[in-house]
């Protein structure tokens, strides 16, 4: 997406009710920039290259995309309100679809470098609709794995088993959504908790093993049922400071003294940095970090999905193809250096691939009132030296300003560029051509 289309997109997508395409296809320039040369960067580049099946190079401009894509979503929601229904990227992650209920602004959309097409559901109908399942959960059958808002499809999904269609049909109706909102969709899904009784690199709780999730001031996030309130854990050492499971597969661990929490994810090997949490787009790539299997990239396929598992149903995550095994629960999801969520559980393994749900990360933070860790956070607590640490990456100050690329800018923060002082308004990671004049929804006049 070019500077005019992004700028347009703060300043004129005021209407409502339209499913958005925006090109989002950066610059070749921009290509070439899109990523520090720090090695770090280079190795996750090539496990998305491995993983999606695309070169270093169609990676890097992948990304670039996916961050003018995260902006631009984020902008239309707020000013669409209740008539947002939900974003895509595309299979190539260079157009984003943004659906929305009103077609009365068709052409405040195209003026933005739009596609307007009406759809019929909002994102508030359609998760409306999805809680009177979730309030059902309890009486789900057993062939019935999950479902989830597709926003695609303007529907909600219900995953049956083989020969249980007609169970979830009815357990649907019987739940009071409209047939008309609701697809069945055969599934082979077999989903359960990641958890896996053997030791390894990660975190340890009594005769169990899981993976730290992010970095937060005091400790670290990760998934609920790898242990209640109150569970001690070992490497790092410390206490669950609070748990959810199931209906919720969160939880917060705080770290004893003489552990401290890094802006890092783990590759294996090597590190790579957290510089945010913003939420990435359904179809956006997306990398896994987890101690049984390493490192894994695949997409973002749904959002608000519930899934059942033998403990109980689990409500609000989201739905990626990548795969996992017992022992990754907890781990981190981020797209590019921002954190997605922690490892929940699915189906299948890395041997013949699998579908594997994350706890979103924005949650787990807003319910314990945590801070994650990003670069520019110092450690919270006294240290112990890491065994690997981040290269940071390469930037050069534009002539007459404090303005960088590959730099984060939180809440609040400030910059100079072109003689005029900037403040943020949207946190974000600063990529060429997001220089504060040219790009409204990010920055403001200080």
């Amino acid at each position: 997406m070019n500077r005019k289309i992004l700028a347009a997109t703060a300043a004129a997508i005021t209407g409502a009710g339209l499913v958005t395409a925006i090109a989002l296809t950066p610059s070749a320039s921009a290509g070439q920039q899109a990523t520090a040369g720090d090695q770090a960067q280079t190795e996750m580049l090539a496990a998305m290259a491995r993983d999606l099946k695309i070169s270093p190079d169609q990676a890097k401009l992948r990304l670039a995309s996916e961050q003018r894509a995260a902006v631009a979503d984020n902008t239309l929601k707020k000013q669409l309100g209740t008539s947002y229904a939900g974003s895509w990227l595309d299979s190539t992650g260079t157009t984003l679809t943004v659906a929305v209920t009103d077609a009365a602004q068709a052409e405040l959309v195209r003026a933005a470098g739009a596609t307007p097409k009406t759809v019929a559901r909002s994102s508030a109908d359609l998760d409306a609709a999805k809680l009177r399942l979730d309030a059902k959960s309890t009486k789900a059958p057993k062939t019935v794995p999950g479902w989830y808002t597709d926003v695609i499809t303007n529907s909600i999904v219900v995953l049956a088993n083989a020969g249980g269609e007609a169970a979830a049909k009815s357990w649907a109706a019987e739940s009071g959504v409209p047939s008309d909102v609701v697809r069945i969709e055969a599934s082979a899904e077999k989903p359960r908790a990641l958890i896996d009784i053997i030791g390894g690199n990660a975190y340890t709780f009594g005769s169990g093993r899981c993976s730290i999730g992010f970095p937060v001031e005091g400790g670290f996030v990760t998934a609920g049922h790898c242990g209640t309130t109150g569970t001690r854990t070992s490497n790092p050492s410390g206490t669950v400071a609070g748990s959810s499971f199931p209906g919720n597969d969160y939880a917060w661990v705080r770290a004893d003294a003489g552990n401290t929490p890094r802006a890092l994810v783990n590759r294996y090997p090597g590190t790579v940095p957290v510089a945010g949490s913003t939420e990435a787009a359904v179809n956006s790539s997306v990398c896994r970090s987890g101690s049984t299997t390493g490192w894994h990239c695949g997409t973002i396929l749904q959002k608000n999905t519930s899934v059942t598992y033998p403990e109980g149903t689990i409500t609000g995550l989201t739905r990626t193809n990548v795969c996992a095994e017992p022992g990754d629960s907890g781990g981190s999801w981020i797209t590019g250096d921002q954190a997605q969520g922690v490892t929940s559980g699915g189906s299948g393994n890395c041997t013949s691939g699998g579908t594997i749900y994350f706890q979103p990360i924005s949650e787990i933070l807003s319910v314990y009132n945590l801070r994650l860790m990003v670069t520019g956070n110092p450690p919270s607590s006294t240290t112990t030296t890491p065994t690997t640490t981040p290269t940071s990456p390469t930037t050069s100050n534009p002539p007459g300003g404090t303005w960088a690329p590959y730099t984060y800018y939180g809440s609040g923060a400030t910059a100079s560029y072109g003689g005029s002082n900037y403040r943020v308004i949207q946190p974000h990671t600063s990529m060429p051509g997001w220089e504060p004049p040219n790009v409204p929804a990010l920055w403001e006049l200080a």
